[in-house]
């Protein structure tokens, strides 16, 4: 499929995946498409019923109904806590059979009740799981999705040269697969942060990572320090929310999820530091941390 065959579209919510989709796309597919984001909210926005986010393409509408009136797809980019309410506030201006691409990090329960939101509105739900960071691949990132719309799904993702496989027809089954990857890809985040982070205080990093390396030769313990607690220190917030979601998920299928909860409550503590990543190196970005968090009794 080509370009000039892509359909209207519209995000709600225009973080850093939706922007990153929309750069990806390139101003024949993203010029003109709407947005409605949370900062669309500001005062600005409220006196200028449309603002060009020019960095896209994307025009950031003043009001949802705006961004939303005859869209044919509708991806959904809000965090993980605000997906269902992005559901909510959304379905009362969806255009009968709008397909609605939520890619938030959520539980499948919490897919679940967004999609009867959805198709009680008229809407047609997907459920999509992103299953990479955005960046570099932009619009190009693998996408897996589930519902009983998925075919018509796919053929919308493929005239926007995005990459996108079917993992089932129930909603729900990309997300478990998205959720379940991340005990285990931001657990790690959180257990080298507090290895490493306590290895560094108590002066004894060195030690540490020569030990770690001695065990584990294939990783490069310090480079990849250094790469999680940039994820942590940029996205922290918005990963402590997947997190919950996560544990969600685990006490959804009768498991215990105290791993998942820790991994929360250390992302969330990072991501609240609002620091700056600095240079890619980890002992830099450590000291950083250890300056700015608060010291625990």
């Amino acid at each position: 499929m080509t370009h000039a065959r892509a359909p209207k579209i519209a995000f709600i919510g225009f973080g850093e995946a939706a922007e990153a989709f929309a750069k990806g796309w390139g101003q024949d597919i993203a010029g003109g498409q709407l947005a409605w984001d949370a900062k669309c909210s500001d005062p600005e926005a409220r006196h200028l019923p449309q603002r060009r986010a020019d960095a896209t393409g994307i025009v950031l509408a003043g009001d949802r109904a705006a961004a939303l009136e005859g869209a044919a797809a509708v991806f959904c980019l809000v965090t993980a806590d605000r997906a269902v309410e992005a559901a909510e506030q959304a379905a009362a201006h969806l255009t009968p059979g709008t397909l609605w691409l939520d890619g938030n990090s959520c539980s499948p329960g919490a897919k679940r009740r967004s999609a009867q939101i959805i198709e009680a509105a008229g809407g047609r739900y997907v459920d999509v799981a992103i299953m990479a960071p955005v960046y570099p691949k932009m619009h190009r990132t693998p996408l897996l999705i589930a519902g009983p719309h998925v075919g018509a799904a796919l053929e919308v993702l493929e005239a926007l040269g995005m990459e996108a496989q079917i993992s089932g027809d129930s909603v729900g089954e990309a997300s478990a697969i998205k959720m379940i990857r991340s005990v285990m890809i931001k657990g790690m985040e959180a257990l080298m942060a507090e290895c490493l982070l306590a290895a560094r205080r108590a002066g004894i990093e060195g030690r540490v990572l020569a030990s770690l390396q001695a065990s584990n030769p294939n990783i490069d313990w310090p480079s990849q320090a250094a790469y999680n607690l940039e994820r942590m220190m940029m996205h922290g917030r918005r990963r402590a929310a997947e997190m919950r979601e996560v544990a969600a998920t685990l006490a959804e299928l009768g498991l215990p999820n105290a791993l998942a909860s820790a991994t929360a409550d250390w992302q969330q503590r990072i991501g609240n530091l609002e620091l700056p990543a600095g240079d890619d190196d980890y002992p830099g970005r450590a000291d950083a941390i250890l300056r700015t968090l608060p010291a625990q009794r």
